[in-house]
């Protein structure tokens, strides 16, 4: 005996996908933030320069740490030699 399957029996996981899709918009920007901050701090840039960073970072939440992965970090990396 076989049951059949139908796709009205199917579980609906749109709503499983949508949760998932949310918290992956959510998360993965403020973890992106998160280690740009980690990296501005732990740097061996002057005060000054990690005080222009963190602010930059904090007032343009994606473009700020973006901007510090593409050219901060550099700039660290050539301070240290």
């Amino acid at each position: 005996m076989t049951i059949p399957f139908t796709l009205a029996a199917a579980p609906d996981l749109a709503p499983v996908a949508a949760g998932i899709a949310l918290v992956a918009v959510i998360l993965l920007p403020v973890a992106f933030f998160i280690a740009a901050l980690v990296g501005i701090l732990g740097s061996e840039l002057t005060g000054g320069m990690k005080l222009v960073w963190t602010v930059f970072a904090f007032c343009a939440p994606f473009l700020g740490p973006l901007l510090w992965f593409l050219v901060g970090r550099k700039q660290n990396t050539t301070i240290r030699g």
